[in-house]
């Protein structure tokens, strides 16, 4: 589905005052911006780390787990200061969060609320993935936990939905790791099937879609109970379990949900395999087994992939660097403006996506008029959204008055900016020459007031 269209909005002077009803010349005179690479830490996408402030490669959001009873301490007794620290150390560096909560984190201890272990869950121990029996699985079938877990996602999207500190949220909380399977316990591997119920999944995934509206969801598996919900997905086994045609894998998963083309409105993630990581951008590639990354990006549309070895001390290096450099701006969007048309009165843009998905949040967008000493005396925002723009699509067009009426007489240089909601976050910089990088502005031409 396209959302981006064109829109007239009422503007404002940053004075307050209302724009004019001036009409718009007849025929915009369209003078083209010419086209360079954005940044590789443009925000919501891109590789991103485990969370902490790291120097050896660019990034606009950070990874972190938690488990549930780091914050649920009853039937509804939450305590959010863990999550909140999180969030606010990330914030702090500008970024956003990807995160997830589990109850089972082979090799760490549960992540069961101790209420519910108190008062009998189950649980089954194992030894595999390295556990030896440090954590358990409940038994997820138990109503007690469904209605823990059923409270909890209320709670946690009432609180956190629309939370611009929050970039993105995987699902989590059922399986090994909060991934949603336990395998070899799967009823073929091996006898003992411990995943829950198809009702139980359901139920999950409904109130999942049901807490939020804003912020956006990802599963890791397409199902039949979530392939018509508002909730997107993500590979952790990037580039390695991802291409068809092998039952498992990830893509040839999407084909048979028939969800292919859920990336146009839903966002893709993931993890770059671990093993894989430090190996997939050397030249000739050494990794033991691995998929052609380009063609796993073309087909899965992700946008952000986990991949800590880049921030690792050594990390990349020399032209290795650069084609994982190259590599991660290949996720997700790249919005340039192809043409714009500047007077007075109007300001008009075309806006393309070079990208391999669109950008997934109605962040908003403001233009302004900068003197000739560089500050900013006019500022407007517009109402336009490039929410939804599809790459390879026809350039979308967005128009509007701007009221240059009090400005006094001289020349200014018109600019756009699509500003990041998160306070002293990264903004959104357009893949063209004239996009200041560090402010976010970028120039779409002049006007001269008399």
């Amino acid at each position: 589905m396209r959302f981006a269209v064109a829109l007239l909005a009422t503007l404002t002077l940053a004075t307050g005052t209302p724009a004019a009803a001036t009409p718009a010349p007849s025929t915009p005179q369209w003078t083209p911006l010419t086209y360079t690479s954005a940044p590789a830490d443009n925000p919501l996408k891109g590789f991103i780390p485990y969370a902490g402030s790291y120097q050896t490669f660019p990034y606009s959001m950070e990874w972190f787990y938690l488990p549930l009873n780091a914050v649920m301490t009853g039937p509804h007794q939450f305590r959010w200061n863990a999550l909140e620290k999180q969030l606010n150390d990330i914030a702090s560096r500008g970024h956003q969060a990807v995160f997830r909560f589990y109850l089972d984190y082979p090799g760490k201890p549960t992540g069961v609320p101790q209420y519910l272990l108190d008062q009998g869950l189950a649980t089954h121990t194992y030894d595999d993935f390295g556990n030896n029996g440090v954590s358990v699985a409940p038994d997820y079938s138990d109503p007690r936990l469904v209605s823990a877990l059923e409270n909890f996602i209320g709670a946690f999207g009432h609180r956190y939905d629309g939370d611009p500190r929050i970039g993105f949220i995987t699902l989590g909380l059922i399986g090994f790791w909060g991934e949603w399977h336990t395998w070899p316990y799967d009823g073929w591997t091996n006898p003992e099937n411990w995943m829950p119920g198809t009702d139980v999944l359901t139920r999950i995934l409904t109130d999942y879609d049901d807490a939020f509206d804003r912020t956006r969801l990802l599963a890791r598996y397409p199902s039949p109970q979530n392939k018509d919900l508002g909730i997107g997905y993500h590979d952790d086994s990037f580039a390695f379990e991802t291409l068809p045609p092998t039952s498992w894998h990830f893509v040839q998963r999407l084909i048979d949900e028939g969800v292919t083309d859920k990336w146009r409105t839903e966002p893709v993630g993931g993890e770059l395999r671990p093993e894989i990581q430090s190996c997939l951008f050397e030249e000739p590639v050494s990794c033991g087994q691995y998929e052609d990354y380009a063609a796993s990006v073309e087909q899965t549309h992700a946008s952000w992939l986990i991949n800590h070895a880049a921030f690792a001390p050594t990390g990349y290096t020399g032209d290795e660097y650069f084609r994982a450099v190259q590599a991660a701006k290949s996720l997700g969007y790249e919005l340039t403006v192809t043409e714009a048309a500047v007077s007075a009165q109007r300001v008009s843009v075309r806006i393309a996506n070079r990208g391999t998905a669109p950008f997934y949040y109605p962040w908003k967008v403001e233009l302004a008029a900068i003197d000739d000493q560089g500050r900013v005396a006019a500022r407007w925002q517009t109402g336009w959204t490039v929410t939804g723009i599809q790459p390879g699509a026809d350039p979308t067009e967005l128009t509007t008055a701007v009221n240059t009426h009090g400005l006094k007489r001289g020349s200014y240089d018109i600019v756009l900016r699509i500003a990041n909601p998160l306070p002293q976050g990264i903004p959104l910089r357009f893949a063209n020459t004239s996009q200041d990088t560090h402010s976010g502005w970028l120039r779409l031409g002049t006007v001269t007031t008399r």
